[in-house]
């Protein structure tokens, strides 16, 4: 059973900075894409950014320059820095792992975590 946790989330004034993180655990053996993903109240599921194995990186332009994806693959773990925050990018952050291969074989679905609540104020 592959399981996503995320932690990072909470409150900051606009301009500020949060760091998210999110740790895959499983029998896990490989991750082909890891990414993060948001949804305001109101509005549909987006993606915000999005890394693959090998490391390319896919951002949503309303968050380039601002935002930063990284991972880390032998720890199966997906960070997203986020500076210079607005009260737009106020949402629950979800994560995201695509490609999971594990001792059984590869997983044909994606996998998403629980989510965390990203708050900014003005």
């Amino acid at each position: 059973q592959v399981r996503l946790v995320e932690s990072g989330g909470g409150w900051v004034q606009a301009g500020g900075s949060l760091r998210l993180s999110c740790a895959a655990s499983g029998s896990i053996l490989s991750i082909n894409a890891m990414g993060w993903y948001r949804q305001a109240p109101g509005k549909q599921r987006e993606l915000v950014a999005a890394i693959t194995r090998g490391g390319s990186t896919n951002y949503a332009m309303s968050v380039k320059g601002r935002f930063t994806i990284s991972r880390d693959n032998a720890k199966n773990t997906v960070y997203l820095q986020m500076n210079n925050l607005k009260p737009e990018d106020t949402a629950v952050y979800y994560c995201n792992a695509d490609g999971v291969v594990t001792i059984t074989g590869p997983v044909y679905h994606a996998y998403w975590g629980q989510g965390t609540q990203v708050t900014v104020s003005s």
